[in-house]
């Protein structure tokens, strides 16, 4: 584990406190909200909703963020995205990118109804796969008034072309044919199998890659079971749902987000750089790559020293202003 990897944070400067709300589904979301200790609640202040990495929980990375910013002095909540960790949504660890937009949707409309959020100061942060979710949320909620991403993946791209493009249009086919042929085994009773995800055991053939996630879901770094689930299931999206990221096109029509800023934070080593910068290059200002010198794309996930926390909260005291 890297000594500043620090995954459960906790602040003595910051009140949690878990709290339950319906989304526009009326599928309950739940989340962590966090309050510095010494706001004013007679005055309305700005507000973040922060998302966890795709398949992961709001006890991994997100309340870590928003931990951080709370310190800050936002207030910020940290969600489970439907179908995940103890929000609703059956069966356990579906794909569906619109509920998961609509969470970040949802969490804007809990913050905004509370009386010490100024509803014209409310902004995000997606980690991961969350990234992707918060820019399509974006797109069609403009009460998000800025919008950060870190180590983005856009889960569209990732899952219908791979990383750097290296998934063939045949094998593709033939991974939405077997996804559609296992609906055929739930929509009759039998069980249903789970794909992608994170490695249980790693030796010296692991991928790199998988050897980074391994470290951070499978050790105590970051590993996390909710009650919902097991550690088997843990990370791994339903095979017959995953299917849904194929018609996930969260980068298209990033005009709309104009004028509300876009910063995007992805590591100089992380393997997850093209998505922030293929989302950078598609949108218009304003807007903002920062690469961090050194990071991969999990170090951001938890390692304190590297996450900069000073550029989310520069950026947000900037756009989110009193």
């Amino acid at each position: 584990m890297p000594q500043d990897a620090n995954n459960f944070y906790q602040s003595d400067k910051v009140t949690q406190q878990r709290v339950t709300f319906q989304n526009q589904y009326r599928m309950q979301v739940v989340g962590n909200l966090f309050i510095p200790n010494d706001l004013d609640k007679t005055q309305a202040h700005a507000a973040l909703v922060v998302g966890h990495p795709m398949g992961a929980v709001k006890e991994q990375s997100a309340n870590l963020y928003a931990t951080k910013m709370a310190e800050q002095g936002f207030v910020t909540l940290a969600v489970d995205l439907s179908f995940w960790g103890e929000s609703e949504g059956e069966p356990r660890n579906a794909v569906s990118p619109d509920l998961y937009a609509e969470t970040f949707s949802a969490g804007v409309d809990f913050l905004g109804t509370r009386p010490f959020v100024d509803r014209q100061r409310i902004g995000g942060i997606g980690i991961c796969g969350s990234g992707s979710f918060l820019i399509s949320a974006a797109k069609i909620d403009p009460r998000l008034k800025a919008v950060a991403t870190v180590s983005m993946y856009n889960m569209g791209d990732a899952n219908r072309h791979a990383l750097h493009k290296s998934l063939s249009l045949e094998t593709r086919k033939q991974v939405i044919a077997e996804a559609a042929e296992q609906r055929y085994v739930e929509f009759s009773g039998g069980e249903p199998l789970y794909t992608s995800g994170s490695p249980h055991k790693i030796d010296e053939n692991s991928h790199p890659i998988e050897r980074e996630f391994f470290d951070f879901y499978r050790t105590a770094r970051g590993e996390f079971t909710p009650k919902s689930s097991s550690p088997a299931l843990t990370t791994h999206p339903t095979l017959s749902s995953n299917m849904k990221f194929m018609n996930f096109y969260p980068f298209n029509d990033m005009d709309a987000i104009s004028p509300r800023p876009l910063l995007f934070i992805t590591g100089s080593e992380a393997h997850s750089k093209e998505f922030s910068e293929d989302a950078y290059q598609r949108a218009i200002e304003p807007k903002e790559l920062f690469v961090v010198p050194g990071a991969g794309h999990v170090d951001l996930y938890d390692r304190v020293s590297l996450i900069p926390f000073d550029k989310l909260t520069g950026f947000f005291r900037q756009h989110l202003p009193e």
